[in-house]
């Protein structure tokens, strides 16, 4: 595995529009501006990034906090933070309806609807932050966080969200060592991939594309998709809190083999098709 991940973040210099040119989806809700050019070592282990096709409507107006909690005290929820508080999520391989949630402000992360906050949820991060919705009650919405825990989940205001659809949805299955895309719910494709050696292994559970971008220090992948989940075995690789990733590798003897420090290793046509997918798309890893 090579330094491949995402920059340390005082050192990240990251595209922050809400289009990415060069990547045409096909759902209809824009593209997602996420090419970045990496200055250092990052975040991604595994030898370790997109954009938007979804439709749907939005919110105006911000939510009461609950509780008397300083926002200025609390964590922003990004792949780089470890955050308490957190709901474990309910169904780590259940499937979405595919909705996808974007802070249109700045807003608090709760435990429950009309919770305690537990963290702040920046609009961009890795490019505009899009997360699966997963539950609803009233005017909270339950997400999948980019943090750490892994499979962690929290609740925002719907008044603070941009709510769109993605009909896509990729599947890991680290027993075949495969990757499927999904569209509608009909396969499109399927590739064999690397995975996570035994020492490393690629975590299980449902997660989803956090963001994109590519890094002119390495050249085992013209893009990476850093996923909002992150090794079980890495605290840090590389001087970034080892995110796992999708990405390519120079030579396809890895693809079929478990050899990566857990990053999902795929075909150029895979990272091809994978980077036309909205940022947020839910990801399910299990062990068929």
């Amino acid at each position: 595995m090579a330094n491949h991940t995402l920059p340390p973040r005082a050192r990240r210099r990251a595209e922050r529009g809400p289009s990415r040119s060069g990547l045409v989806l096909r759902a209809g809700f824009g593209v997602v501006a996420v090419l970045a050019i990496v200055l250092v070592v990052g975040l991604l282990v595994g030898g370790a990034p997109s954009p938007a096709a979804q439709q749907g409507g939005s919110g105006a107006g911000s939510a009461p906090v609950a509780t008397a909690v300083d926002p200025a005290s609390l964590q922003e929820s990004t792949t780089y933070t470890t955050l308490q508080g957190t709901v474990p999520d309910p169904a780590p391989q259940g499937i979405t309806d595919g909705r996808v949630a974007h802070p249109v402000r700045e807003t608090l992360v709760h435990d429950a609807p009309d919770g305690t906050p537990i963290a702040r949820m920046p609009v961009t991060q890795i490019g505009d932050t899009w997360l699966p919705v997963i539950g609803q009650q009233g005017e909270w919405a339950q997400v999948l966080l980019p943090s750490r825990p892994s499979s962690s989940t929290g609740w925002l205001p719907l008044a603070d969200l941009d709510v769109k659809t993605t009909p896509y949805r990729i599947a890991v299955h680290l027993g075949s060592r495969t990757l499927a895309l999904y569209e509608g719910g009909a396969k499109l494709a399927e590739w064999t991939v690397g995975i996570g050696k035994p020492s490393a292994p690629t975590p299980t559970g449902r997660t989803f594309l956090l963001g994109a971008f590519s890094d002119d220090q390495q050249q085992y992948s013209p893009v990476i998709l850093p996923l909002g989940t992150h090794s079980p075995t890495h605290d840090t690789f590389g001087g970034g809190p080892g995110t796992v990733a999708i990405h390519t590798w120079p030579t396809d003897d890895v693809l079929g083999t478990a050899t990566s420090d857990g990053c999902i290793r795929v075909p150029a046509d895979a990272l091809r098709q994978l980077t036309e997918v909205p940022l947020g798309t839910l990801v399910t890893i299990d062990e068929a």
